[in-house]
C-alpha cells in the first residue's frame, strides 16, 4: 500500500508541474488548472484510503464531512463569484491557507515534537501560516472596501519591525527551550497574527497585486513545511510549486513596476490618504477635453488601428461583454483592434486576462506591455477603459511623482486618446493623471458599461 501511494504522489506532483506550466498560457490555462485539480483530488484520495496507520471511524467521517462542505461551500463560491470580487476571493483562499498550516502546526506542537528539525518546522509554519492568514484577512477587506485603502499609523516602520523581531524571538525561544508550554505556542501565533495585519494595513494603491502574490507564497511555503513536517512528498511538493511561483510573480511584477520589493513592503506609497485627498479636491494641471459617445463612435469608425486600454473600472462596471461587442463590431468595419494589457493592472496578477477570457476574447489579441508600445505610435486611437495609473506619464515625466521609474502603457503617443471615467478622481495609486491634460485627450465621462453600450448603438447606425 505504500509503495502504490508513493506511485501516487509521484503523479499528483508532476500534474503540478504539468499544470502550473500549462497555466502560463492563456489557451492551455483552464486545461492546466484541471489537470492540476485532478491531482490534488487523486493525492486526497490515495491518502484516505490507503495511508498505513488505522483511522477511527469517527475520524474518517469527519474528513469526509469536511470534504463534502467544503467542496459544496468551493462550488456555489465559485460558481457565483464575480470577477470584480476575483481578487477578494483570491485573498480569502490564501488565509485559508495560511489557517490551515498554522492549525496544524499548533496541533502538533501540543501532540509533541520528535525532535529539533520537526519544532523548528512546526515554529516555522505557525509564523508564516499566521502572517498570511490576518495578512490576507486584511487585502481581502481593502479590495472590499471594509478598510480604507492605505491606513498610515505613526512610526510603522519602526511598530512593524519591532512585532517581528518579538514574532523571531518568541519563535527562537520556543525552539531553545524544547519542551516549551503550550501557551508559548499560541502566544506565538498571537503574535505573528498581529505583525500580518501591521504588515498590510501601511500598503494599499497599485502595491496591492504585489501583496497578494507576495501573501500566496507565504501560503505555499507554509504547506511546504508541513509537507515536510509530516513526510508527505505530495504536499511539500505542491508547497514549494506554490511559493516559488508566488515569489517569481512578486519579482516579476516589482520589476515590471520598476520598484524593489522592499520599497514595496517598506515603502507602501500605494494611495496615501492626503494626496488623494489633495488629488480629488480640484488641483489640477490644466484644462480637460470632453467629448461623447457620439464623437468617440465617429473617430474610431473612421481609424485603422485602435487599442483598447482595459482597467479595474472596465471589471466594475461589469462591461467586458459590451467590450468584446465594440471590438467584434469595429472589425466588421475593417480596423485592427487590440488590447493593452499591463502586469499589474487590475487588482491582482493577471485579472484583466481573465476578465476578457470570460468574454471569449481572442486570446491573441491581448497584448502584452512591452509588446504593445511600439505600437501606440502608429495607433489612430486609444480607448482607455477605468485604467488610470498604468498610462499615467508621470511615471516617466516626473521625478517627484511616486509612481516615477515605473514602466506604462505608453497611450500618450497615439494619435487621438478617449478615456472614460466616472469622475475625475485619482485612480487607485491616489495620484493625479497627467494624460487627462494632453492636448489629444478626450474625456468620456460616465459608468463604463452605460457609456460602451451607447457607443456600440452609435457605431451600428453608422
Amino acid at each position: 500500500m505504500s509503495a502504490i501511494l508513493s506511485l501516487i504522489y509521484l503523479i499528483a506532483a508532476v500534474t503540478y508541474i504539468v499544470g502550473l506550466k500549462m497555466l502560463g498560457n492563456p489557451k492551455t490555462a483552464r486545461r492546466g488548472n484541471l489537470i492540476a485539480a485532478s491531482g490534488m483530488v487523486l493525492a486526497i484520495l490515495g491518502t484516505i484510503f490507503l495511508y498505513d496507520k488505522q483511522v477511527p471511524l469517527l475520524i474518517h467521517g469527519l474528513i469526509w464531512s469536511a470534504i463534502i462542505l467544503g467542496s459544496i461551500a468551493g462550488w456555489i463560491i465559485a460558481r457565483k463569484v464575480e470577477m470584480t470580487k476575483m481578487p477578494e476571493l483570491v485573498s480569502m483562499f490564501n488565509g485559508m491557507g495560511g489557517a490551515s498550516a498554522a492549525l496544524i502546526g499548533i496541533i502538533e506542537f501540543q501532540n509533541g515534537p520528535d525532535s529539533l528539525t520537526s519544532t523548528i518546522v512546526i515554529v516555522a509554519g505557525v509564523i508564516i501560516g499566521s502572517i498570511s492568514l490576518s495578512g490576507s484577512l486584511i487585502a481581502w477587506a481593502k479590495l472590499n472596501g471594509n478598510m480604507k485603502s492605505t491606513i498610515r499609523l505613526p512610526k510603522y516602520n519602526i511598530i512593524n519591525n519591532l512585532f517581528i523581531l518579538a514574532t523571531l524571538a518568541m519563535g527562537f525561544y520556543i525552539v531553545w527551550s524544547g519542551g516549551a508550554s503550550p501557551l508559548y505556542i499560541y502566544l506565538l501565533f498571537l503574535i505573528a497574527l498581529t505583525y500580518g495585519v501591521l504588515f498590510v494595513i501601511p500598503i494599499g494603491g497599485a502595491d496591492m497585486p504585489v501583496v497578494i502574490s507576495l501573501l500566496n507564497s507565504f501560503t505555499g511555503i507554509a504547506a511546504a513545511f508541513t509537507g515536510f513536517l509530516f513526510d508527505n512528498m505530495v504536499m511539500l511538493a505542491g508547497g514549494i510549486l506554490v511559493g516559488s511561483a508566488g515569489l517569481i510573480l512578486t519579482f516579476a511584477m516589482c520589476e515590471a513596476m520598476n520598484r524593489p520589493l522592499s520599497n514595496v513592503v517598506f515603502g507602501a506609497f500605494g494611495g496615501d490618504d492626503s494626496s488623494a485627498g489633495e488629488a480629488s479636491s480640484g488641483v489640477t494641471q490644466g484644462s480637460i477635453k470632453k467629448t461623447t459617445p457620439s464623437d468617440a463612435a465617429i473617430l474610431m469608425n473612421y481609424a485603422n488601428r485602435v487599442i483598447i486600454v482595459p482597467g479595474y473600472g472596465l471589471a466594475v462596471a461589469q462591461a467586458q461583454h459590451v467590450i468584446h461587442e465594440l471590438e467584434l463590431l469595429l472589425e466588421s468595419k475593417g480596423v485592427e483592434v487590440a488590447y493593452a494589457i499591463h502586469p499589474v493592472a487590475g487588482r491582482m496578477p493577471g485579472h484583466m486576462n481573465v476578465l476578457l477570457a470570460e468574454t471569449n476574447v481572442d486570446y491573441d489579441k491581448l497584448v502584452e506591455m512591452d509588446d504593445i508600445n511600439p505600437v501606440f505610435s502608429n495607433t489612430d486611437a486609444v480607448l482607455v477603459i477605468g485604467a488610470n495609473d498604468v498610462v499615467n506619464p508621470a511615471a516617466h515625466n516626473d521625478p517627484s511623482s511616486p509612481i516615477y521609474g515605473m514602466p506604462i502603457l505608453e497611450a500618450e503617443n497615439a494619435k487621438s486618446i478617449i478615456i472614460n471615467k466616472r469622475t475625475m478622481n485619482p485612480g487607485y495609486a491616489g495620484i493625479q493623471n497627467e494624460l487627462f491634460f494632453n492636448a489629444k485627450t478626450s474625456m468620456l465621462f460616465g459608468d463604463a458599461k452605460d457609456v460602451l453600450t451607447k457607443l456600440v448603438q452609435e457605431l451600428k447606425n453608422m
